[in-house]
């Protein structure tokens, strides 16, 4: 980038095109075709190599080693857009945010009036799309919907920008107001297409815990991932973290929208999940808070170790915001249970990283085990505890690698 005020980012060359969402779901179907699609690793702008699951619009994987640091860097941070038509040009001195709709002042703000009018905040969470890990559903044997992703669609920054609340409370809230909706940049290809719609509730816009961030890491958010202004809502799934984030409205009643009430969206009840038969026509909510969840960064599968090594396990473990309290650990496929180290605390949205020193005996093929329990007893679950969902959403089986001592 020659001028961070003009980002003629994605003209050169790079085409985006509609990707497609399914709306109602199906009966689950044993997968018979056990080819799996490996994806191309490219350089995107701005990245380094990493998975490219689609360029149209961009969907970028980290590598799974990168889940032996807390901080996942900005140039190996995965990718999710969901609309094919993304701004190639932004120029910092014409981009403004709107603030519209159920308030007293509405307001036209750009980047530097974030910076210069609104107390700086930072929090470090992580940002891990809804349907991350979702191809491991196939391992049980049912089909989801929606793009398989591996476990590299989730990453770990610190956020830096101006509280949503403090925004809100400049534009003058009305006292008939229940909802705010956002909105970004990125547009459908066609009329008929929803935009990116995605709505909350006043209280929890007004928490004081959301941000409008300009910053990822120290830096300007990079253009991938939604400079100039990215909205951070820490403990939730992505999806509603608006990228390019230029519409803020206040709303008396709620609007629906296709991202919220049926796209994203699980069975609501109390598994989040489709429970029998053949029936699929039921009530949903959104996703929203993320679960209890654990990643082995160190080592990869099908690593090969020779015998008497001391190896360092390492990986991450994160939740909805209730802390981490534990990572445990299996080298023999379950059988027996160890706790790992837990590293540096770098807040209750962050990933904790944890270590385990291993020193394998004997030659043979092992299955490495994770499983992490967060402060309120939420426990990750095995792979034949996951509820069932076709949207292929919060899958949080306990992860497993197959490693080689020779």
């Amino acid at each position: 980038m020659d001028n961070i005020n003009r980002r003629n980012f994605l003209g050169a060359g790079l085409i985006l095109g509609a990707s497609t969402l399914l709306g109602k779901e199906s009966s689950p179907k044993i997968i018979t075709d056990t080819k799996e699609f490996v994806p191309p690793v490219i350089a995107f702008p701005e990245k380094k190599p990493l998975k490219v699951i689609s360029d149209r619009p961009p969907l970028l994987e980290s590598p799974r080693d990168i889940f032996t640091q807390a901080i996942t860097p900005n140039d190996q941070f995965f990718v999710r857009w969901h609309m094919p038509d993304i701004p190639t040009y932004i120029d910092l001195h014409e981009f403004r945010l709107s603030v519209q709709g159920s308030v007293e002042k509405p307001l036209s703000l750009s980047v530097d009036d974030l910076k210069s009018k609104f107390e700086p905040v930072e929090i470090t969470s992580v940002l891990q799309c809804g349907g991350n890990s979702r191809k491991y559903y196939a391992k049980t044997g049912q089909a989801t919907h929606g793009v398989q992703w591996g476990h590299g669609a989730m990453g770990c920054a610190v956020w830096k920008g101006a509280r949503l609340k403090d925004i809100l409370n400049m534009a003058g809230v009305k006292a008939t107001a229940r909802f705010v909706g956002v909105n970004g940049l990125e547009k459908p290809a066609v009329d008929a297409t929803p935009k990116f719609f995605r709505e909350m509730e006043i209280d929890e816009a007004l928490s004081g815990e959301l941000i409008v961030a300009y910053e990822m890491n120290g830096e300007d958010l990079p253009y991938l991932n939604g400079f100039p202004l990215r909205l951070v809502i820490p403990g939730h799934f992505s999806d509603s973290w608006v990228k390019m984030l230029s519409e803020i409205t206040v709303m008396d009643e709620y609007r629906k929208s296709f991202f919220m009430d049926v796209a994203y969206t699980v069975p609501d009840n109390d598994c989040e999940c489709v429970i029998s038969g053949s029936d699929f026509e039921y009530k949903r909510k959104p996703i929203a808070a993320m679960k209890v969840k654990s990643v082995i960064g160190y080592p990869t599968p099908n690593t090969v170790i020779k015998k008497g090594s001391r190896v360092k396990v390492t990986g991450v473990a994160f939740d909805q915001g209730k802390g981490i309290k534990e990572v445990m650990i299996s080298t023999d496929g379950g059988k027996s249970w160890s706790a790992t180290a837990l590293q540096k605390d770098n807040g209750k949205y962050a990933y904790r990283q944890w270590v385990y020193q291993w020193e394998p005996k004997a030659k043979g093929e092992y299955i490495i085990m994770v499983r992490a329990i967060n402060r309120i007893g939420n426990i990750q679950p095995q792979a034949d505890e996951i509820g069932w969902n076709a949207g292929g959403y919060q899958y949080n089986a306990v992860d497993y690698v197959n490693v080689k001592i020779v």
